[in-house]
């Protein structure tokens, strides 16, 4: 351990390059606050501000059942237009269990719905009333059991109700394909992506230091008639990244062949999401 510097700043040195150098790997759980403690001969609290250290770096998060837990360091590639492509296999999946399992990755998700009014920003992106009803469904998405990210859905409630979404349970093939099933194709998309501080808020649901860099996914969905819904996908941005496929079936297979990116054996349909290593 170095000699210099506060004691925490010298064990979060030293965890962080037993990190790097594959002591600790993802998946691992490291010794808790106390038992670090002991070993380092330390205070708890000087141990748990040396942990602090590594999870605001994105290479621990905290789970309450399991302990501190070593990040993976891969970077996750979605192509955001793949759940709108007329030839996406039918499936009874997610678009985000789809793209977890081709990347190699165990996907699980926390959910919660509950029917509420409408804040004046959620009203301006439905184009309804506020304090109008809207039915809003909340997801926390784990991939390995990994906190990966956020997304929050808000659906008028005439529309969650004639479409089943306000069901208090998750929809397992998800809800663009649920829409679709009752007669509410959605035909447009406007997506807007930003990469801002996380809030106290969401450092606490995805396990990570309060500022550290999101990308805040915003789609707005809607047929020709009308607005069907507003998601908000909130991810970490040193881990996620976010690709958009456009044009015709040739031009996309050139685009893939020249990335590297061939249909899987086996598959006559390629989902376009990787992992890719992420920066040392």
């Amino acid at each position: 351990m170095a000699a210099e510097g506060p004691r925490y700043q010298r064990i979060a040195d030293l965890l962080r390059e037993e990190i790097r150098s594959g002591t600790w790997k993802p998946g691992d759980r490291l010794p808790s606050h106390s038992e670090l403690a002991d070993q380092m001969q330390v205070s708890i609290t000087t141990a748990r501000n040396a942990i602090q250290v590594l999870v605001a770096e994105n290479l621990l998060y905290t789970a309450t059942s399991r302990g501190t837990i070593v990040r993976s360091q891969e970077v996750l590639e979605s192509v955001v237009t793949n759940h709108i492509r007329p030839d996406r296999p039918k499936s009874s999946h997610d678009i985000f269990s789809e793209i977890g399992r081709a990347a190699g990755r165990e996907p699980s998700k926390q959910f919660t719905a509950r029917m509420e009014p409408a804040g004046a920003e959620v009203a301006m992106w439905l184009g309804i009333a506020k304090d109008s009803w809207v039915m809003s469904r909340t997801v926390v998405q784990y991939l390995d059991n990994e906190p990966w990210s956020w997304e929050v859905s808000f659906y008028p409630r005439d529309l969650a109700e004639a479409t089943g979404i306000d069901s208090p349970h998750d929809i397992p093939e998800g809800t663009t394909r649920r829409l679709a099933e009752r007669g509410f194709v959605e035909t447009a998309h406007r997506d807007t992506v930003a990469a801002r501080p996380a809030t106290a808020e969401e450092a606490a649901v995805l396990g990570v230091g309060t500022g550290t860099m999101l990308l805040d996914h915003l789609r707005i969905g809607a047929s020709a008639d009308r607005i069907t819904r507003v998601t908000r996908h909130r991810s970490i941005a040193a881990r996620n990244r976010l690709a958009y496929e456009l044009g015709d079936d040739d031009g996309t297979e050139m685009i893939r062949r020249v990335l590297g990116t061939p249909q899987p054996p086996g598959n006559s349909h390629y989902f376009g999401n990787s992992l890719v290593p992420g920066p040392p």
